[in-house]
């Protein structure tokens, strides 16, 4: 049995070692992690930006299609990105991560 339990230890050191690569420890913070996202270039950085002010302004306002009346084909369906952004939030197997990557890293 315990030859079974250090293979398995032994594979999700492998798994974590290809795959816990989007959170990086921070240099700076001790217990905290930097994650990097990719973008094309400064004019999708600044899409992105606009458009997650404007989500949040439409929050705010608690009213889905209304930018300003400078800005009228700028609509954002705000429910419609949260919810999806819900579904595919993928909570429990964050935690199992979470858990295996304490395990993992506990004897580094």
């Amino acid at each position: 049995m315990e030859t079974n339990e250090i293979k398995n230890v032994a594979y999700l050191r492998d798994l974590t070692a290809r795959y816990f690569n989007t959170q990086n420890p921070s240099a700076d913070t001790k217990g905290k992690y930097t994650t990097q996202i990719s973008l094309q270039n400064y004019y999708e950085l600044g899409s992105t930006i606009t458009n997650m002010l404007k989500m949040c302004i439409l929050a705010l306002e608690q009213q889905e299609h209304k930018i300003s009346e400078t800005d009228q084909h700028s609509a954002i369906n705000v429910m419609l990105i949260l919810e999806m952004v819900l579904e595919m939030f993928p909570l429990d197997e964050f935690e199992v991560f979470d858990e295996i990557n304490k395990m993992c890293f506990a004897d580094s």
